[in-house]
């Protein structure tokens, strides 16, 4: 074997084994998180029926369709609904980059692409993730259970915030479905590294 093909290969094993470490890396960071900042009856099974929302957090969306991130989002709040609650699916987000509000959009891929027919809020204003935390909390204050979507570390901020602004509901937070082992790899090793970067800044 020539040293030009060797060289090659060992770049391609040094690479693959590269992106599998940051890749389990990130799967437990998204385990993690997705357990964490949670209500102290998230896990006891008090909280299973009732009324519950199921708060999907927008993403900059340019185009009047989703992209593949609000795709995702919409899909893992859907899968997050409790089959036994009466459930209040909430989309999130204003015109942070393009003319529509990402609430809109993902409505839109909820009801005309996923055949989503379930009672579903907007809430239009937000442009940041406190925003989205500060506008919902008249949506969801009378409910059972609180479920927050989106990638984990996000999710896991939009809890932190929760519980910042009201504790009182915080007590209410519960899982969602968004994180299962293997999905959305790449988008799960960016959203980790985003979550140091978001620790570095606020330490």
């Amino acid at each position: 074997m020539s040293g030009s093909r060797r060289l090659t290969r060992r770049l391609f094993w040094a690479g693959f084994a590269a992106y599998a470490a940051f890749a389990a890396w990130a799967e437990f960071v998204h385990w993690r998180s997705s357990h964490r900042m949670l209500g102290p009856h998230a896990f006891d099974g008090t909280l299973a029926d009732g009324t519950e929302a199921v708060v999907v957090l927008g993403y900059g969306n340019r185009e009047e369709r989703a992209n593949f991130i609000n795709r995702y989002r919409v899909r893992a709040g859907i899968r997050s609904l409790n089959r036994t609650a009466e459930s209040t699916l909430i989309f999130s987000g204003g015109t942070v980059e393009g003319d529509t509000p990402e609430a809109v959009v993902m409505e839109r891929f909820a009801r005309e692409e996923l055949g989503y027919t379930g009672r579903i809020l907007l809430e239009t204003e937000s442009r940041s993730t406190w925003e989205n935390i500060e506008n919902v909390i008249p949506m969801i204050d009378q409910v059972d259970a609180i479920k927050i979507v989106s990638n984990s570390p996000h999710a896991q901020v939009a809890r932190e915030y929760l519980w910042q602004q009201r504790p009182d509901l915080a007590e209410r937070l519960v899982r969602a479905d968004e994180h299962r082992f293997g999905e959305i790899v790449p988008m799960k090793i960016g959203a980790s590294l985003r979550l140091l970067l978001f620790r570095w800044q606020h330490r």
